[in-house]
């Protein structure tokens, strides 16, 4: 079972900086890629940013430069640094864990989310 812990939302002004965290809890195979999602009212959920095993790092345009995602993989964290915040970041933010299990002929994959941080940023 795999249980993901977020922490670190809230409410800051437009410009702040807040620092999101999810903690992972358990395991379920092999841990693939982890993200950041992040859902505002009346739209769908988007991805923020991506980080493969191997590091690799995906961010989505509207935040780069702006937002940094990273791992400690000793403390099985996943971080999501957000500078210069603006009120179109306001959003529920979700953690994401891809875990593969199975024989290598027929790898399987599951999805887990963390329950949600509420993320709002007042002009």
């Amino acid at each position: 079972q795999v249980q993901l812990l977020e922490s670190g939302g809230g409410s800051v002004q437009a410009g702040g900086s807040l620092r999101l965290a999810c903690e992972v809890y358990g395991s379920a195979g092999s841990r693939d890629g982890m993200g950041w999602y992040r859902q505002a009212p009346g739209k769908q959920r988007e991805l923020v940013a991506s980080i493969t095993r191997a590091g690799g790092i995906n961010i989505a345009n509207s935040v780069k430069g702006r937002f940094t995602i990273f791992r400690d993989d000793a403390k099985n964290t996943l971080y999501l640094q957000m500078n210069s915040l603006r009120p179109e970041d306001t959003a529920v933010y979700y953690c994401n864990a891809v875990f593969s299990f199975g024989p290598v002929e027929n790898v399987q994959t599951r999805n887990y989310w963390g329950q949600g941080t509420q993320v709002t940023v007042s002009s």
